[in-house]
Formats: structure tokens, sequence, C-alpha cells
């Protein structure tokens, strides 16, 4: 109570600063909250437009088509995660069209710009992806190898071996493969991929030489020995 007697006369004295200071505080809660109601409502209407493009673009549409209408996503609602997911899969449809070039394009543009996204792993995986499908092994191994090294999805990860025990097996690299293989097995047990890996694993187990054993030292006759 003595703290209290003490306190009141400095109020007194300063109540006209700190109801300034309350009135600043209201102000800036206010801004505060408008500003993530207003993400929030960004959001939803970023997430009805992805629907409504997926639901909506008509069954003969052509890749472009479609690619550009979620690209329209990303330039209407710039920093949503809707708007994110938009760009994955402009590019997306542009790798299943066969568009390899535009959708590395597109893939390496997201990765740049959002590499911390929570899509970022799958926008990486499309890198290496694009590599492969190019031709271009040498790059696309390194790429995988990224994304094994760069991110912790394990998914994403799972997904990277895979594709590098495939290249592995086209460039006759079997041990590599079979191993990548097994990885991917044990990392995913009750998966479709990690079923495939594991039938894979032992397909190229019977392509592999047998493991050699060190052989007995030949017994040495001393004649010297009484």
């Amino acid at each position: 109570m003595a703290y209290l007697y003490k306190l009141w006369p400095w109020v007194e004295a300063n109540k006209n600063r700190l109801i300034g200071a309350g009135i600043i505080a209201v102000i800036a809660g206010f801004i505060i909250s408008f500003y993530f109601w207003r993400q929030n409502q960004n959001e939803i209407a970023a997430g009805e437009a992805l629907t409504e493009a997926a639901i909506s673009t008509p069954p003969n549409a052509n890749a472009s088509q479609l690619a550009d209408s979620y690209s329209k996503i990303v330039a209407d609602f710039p920093g949503t995660r809707a708007g994110e997911r938009a760009a994955v899969q402009s590019a997306a449809v542009l790798f299943e069209a066969g568009k390899y070039a535009e959708a590395l394009a597109q893939f390496q543009q997201f990765v740049k710009i959002h590499p911390d996204s929570v899509f970022s792993p799958q926008a990486a995986l499309g890198v290496a992806a694009s590599l492969d499908a190019q031709g271009k092994t040498d790059l696309a191994s390194s790429a995988y190898e990224r994304v094994i090294s760069r991110f912790s999805d394990p998914n994403a990860a799972s997904t990277a071996k895979f594709a590098l025990a495939q290249i592995g097996e086209r460039q006759g690299k079997l041990a590599a493969a079979e191993n990548f293989y097994e990885e991917v097995a044990r990392s995913n047990p009750n998966s479709s991929l990690g079923s495939e890996a594991a039938m894979r694993a032992m397909e190229l187990k019977t392509k592999l030489p047998p493991a050699s054993t060190p052989s007995a030292p030949p017994l040495s006759l001393n004649l010297n020995k009484p």
C-alpha cells in the first residue's frame, strides 16, 4: 500500500503522457489485429481461387493455360501459402506435360524466392526431376543429393534416394543402387514407395556377384620339422 501512495503522485503528474501512450498502444493493437485479419482473409481468398482454378479448367485445356491460371493466383495473392502452392503446381503441370525446361525454370525460381517454404522440398525435387528428364544426369544427381542434405523432410529425402537408385541402375552402379533402395525400404516400411524399393533391392541382389569370402590360407608343410 505504501508503494501505491508513492506511485499515485507520479501517475497524476504524468497522466496526459500515460493517456497518450495508452491511445498509441490501442491504435498499434488495432493495426496489428487488422493486419493479421487481412492476411487471414487473403489466405482464404487465395485458397478459394486455387480450388476454383483446379475445378473450372476445361478438360481440353493445355498445360500452358493451366499453368497460367496458377501463375495468376501467385500474382494476385503474394505472400500466401495458397499462392506458394499454386506456384509449385504451375511448374508441376508443365513438367507433367513434358515441358521440362519451363518447369525447371519455375521450380528453380521458387526455391530461390522461397528457400524456407514448406513447399521448397517439393520444388527442389522438381528441379532434380526436370534435369533428369532432360538427360542431365550428373546435374540431376547433384540436385537430388542437395535435397537429402538440405531439407529435413523425410518424404522428400526418400523420394530423392529412390531417384538416385534409379539413376544408379541406369548407369550400371548396381551396388550403390541397392544401398539406396534398402535405405528407402527401411525408412518407409509401410508405404508403397518402401515396398517398391524393397522389391527392387531384392531384384538387384540377384544381379550382383556374391560377396567374396576370404579363403583359408594354404597349409604349409614344414619338412624340416622333426
